[in-house]
């Protein structure tokens, strides 16, 4: 093996091995806003999983929560998720986005935040704001 090959081989496995407590060492933010960040995420993700539209709401930005089209949050959640669980494959990369969220970098910018995960939670980002309190996912 060239030592290139060698270098990339051994980063690769440092990476693997390396405790999630170290991946997380590339998070902004304090402890508190990091870990708050990781709960919203979980927590939508296992309303995902859940088929729990209600529980997925609960954590969108109040932009997002509103009545469209005479259907509300939950209503819209609740038939989207339907559809999603009949798709192939699914529920498995809902689930590795689950066990992603503990180690996965968090960025906290003022009253922003992102999270890096393989795939992104809504529309395309994995962005929060901290409004109402808490951090809510923004579309």
């Amino acid at each position: 093996m060239s030592p290139r090959g060698t270098v990339l081989a051994l980063t690769c496995v440092a990476a693997l091995l390396a405790p999630a407590s170290a991946l997380a060492a590339y998070s902004v933010g304090t402890h508190e806003q990091v870990s708050w960040v990781r709960r919203a995420a979980a927590n939508f993700v296992a309303a995902e999983l859940a088929g729990n539209g209600a529980g997925a709401c609960a954590i969108l930005d109040a932009r997002l929560r509103g009545t469209q089209h005479h259907r509300t949050c939950t209503e819209r959640w609740n038939a989207g998720l339907a559809k999603l669980r009949r798709e192939h494959g699914w529920r498995s990369r809902v689930r590795a986005q689950q066990r992603a969220i503990a180690s996965a970098a968090v960025v906290v910018h003022g009253n922003n935040a992102s999270i890096e995960l393989p795939t992104p939670l809504m529309a395309g980002r994995s962005n929060f704001r901290w409004t109402e309190n808490c951090w809510m996912l923004e579309g």
